[in-house]
């Protein structure tokens, strides 16, 4: 246990506690996946707007990082007697701060989820200052959160009580998996890398992209890491593959990268509001689709029970066919969804991202992501970098599968 992470108050005769997660305690009790049942995490509607079921598992999100750590808050004192209300997880690695291959050591904030009976009381808080305290002990130089830019509690919270400057606008993009194959593009060859030849691609072509992890290595050879997928505008390319080694000396002129994360062996999720009209159609696509499966009707899984996804990290390319080739890797990608049983394929991607035009997906399902940034130290490292919070915005950004 890490004593300094532990701080009661009181209020309204009730008495919080913020401590380290305890896996045999907590994780027995369920109490944590209850919590995260009772909140939403997203935006209601028809959007994919709810973690429900963690496998068993609250540290599954973080676990696959180098440094992790999970806070709980507990009313000692409730109309229930000792219940947790809060937890918050956090994780700390070294990234690319997109300027020349600069790396510096920063720490990530997510699922933190307050009990709706015990909002407004300063739990969010508290957890945050909390987990930072462990942050600065990491030697983190910078934490960030995401957040979605409707969440309006979550972005007053960040940015006017906990000192964070908004930083990043990435968008979630999901696109639903059907019954059925899609066809794959005639004018691209899709080759399929070993972990190393991955590994190669990435530190070469991508190691000076915003948030580029450090252990590239041990992200993709991680169980949960499904592959990696380059596609080349020759047909026949994947006849004539002569290894990544040779591709990278005299690489053709667009070409575009993926690797697929499996999200369904971590968490699930569901979409919640949706009109019964909505529910309705997407029965009838289905039927539709078993009924003529010739057709190729685009079939809308069940979105409205907890199901797995595979989330695409690592989308990057070059060349003016970057983006076509990108949608090839997502065909590709859904066809490996769908044999693996998940309902939905997602990735997330820069504002001013080129690729973005070549990702298929439905409005609906995705999200506008408000990324968050705050310094932890006075110092500034070497001199070298500066005040990251204050560059501008590149091309692209490495959006870590650990983190999503």
């Amino acid at each position: 246990m890490i004593d300094s992470m532990v701080a009661a108050e009181e209020d309204g005769g009730v008495a919080y506690t913020v401590r380290e997660f305890d896996g045999d305690r907590d994780r027995d009790s369920a109490a944590v996946e209850r919590l995260e049942q009772a909140c939403e995490v997203g935006p209601s509607g028809g959007k994919l707007c709810l973690f429900t079921d963690l496998l068993g598992d609250p540290l599954c999100r973080v676990r696959h990082s180098p440094a992790y750590l999970m806070l709980v808050a507990e009313a000692a004192d409730g109309p229930l007697g000792t219940e947790i209300v809060g937890v918050v997880r956090g994780c700390v690695k070294t990234v690319a701060c997109g300027r020349g291959q600069l790396f510096s050591k920063v720490a990530y904030l997510l699922g933190l989820r307050v009990s709706p009976a015990h909002r407004r009381r300063g739990i969010g808080r508290k957890l945050v200052e909390r987990m930072e305290e462990w942050f600065r002990q990491m030697g983190a130089e910078y934490a960030y959160v995401a957040t979605d830019t409707e969440n309006e509690p979550s972005v007053r919270l960040f940015t006017a009580r906990c000192g964070y400057a908004k930083f990043r606008t990435p968008s979630v993009l999901v696109h639903p998996v059907f019954r059925h194959d899609l066809a794959p593009s005639p004018r691209a060859a899709v080759v399929q890398l070993a972990p190393r030849e991955a590994e190669l691609l990435y530190r070469r072509r991508f190691a000076d992209v915003e948030f580029f992890p450090r252990d590239i290595d041990a992200v993709l050879s991680n169980a949960l890491s499904l592959g990696t997928l380059l596609a080349l505008p020759e047909p026949g390319a994947a006849r004539s593959w002569r290894g990544v080694e040779a591709f990278l000396a005299a690489p053709p002129e667009s070409w575009a990268v993926a690797s697929v994360w499996n999200c369904k062996d971590a968490f699930r999720l569901e979409v919640r509001g949706a009109p019964r009209l909505w529910r309705a159609a997407a029965r009838a696509t289905r039927a539709a689709d078993r009924a003529a499966p010739w057709l190729g009707i685009p079939s809308v899984p069940n979105l409205f029970d907890p199901f797995g996804m595979h989330f695409l990290y690592g989308l990057g390319g070059a060349g003016p066919s970057a983006p076509r080739l990108a949608r090839a890797l997502c065909r590709h990608a859904h066809n490996v969804a769908r044999r693996a049983g998940a309902r939905v394929v997602a990735t997330e991607v820069g504002a001013c991202d080129p690729l973005r035009a070549g990702v298929p997906h439905w409005p609906r399902l995705g999200a506008e992501d408000l990324w968050c940034i705050k310094r932890l130290t006075d110092s500034y490292g070497d001199g070298t970098l500066g005040d990251w919070t204050k560059a501008p915005p590149g091309a692209s950004i490495f959006v870590d599968p650990r983190e999503f």
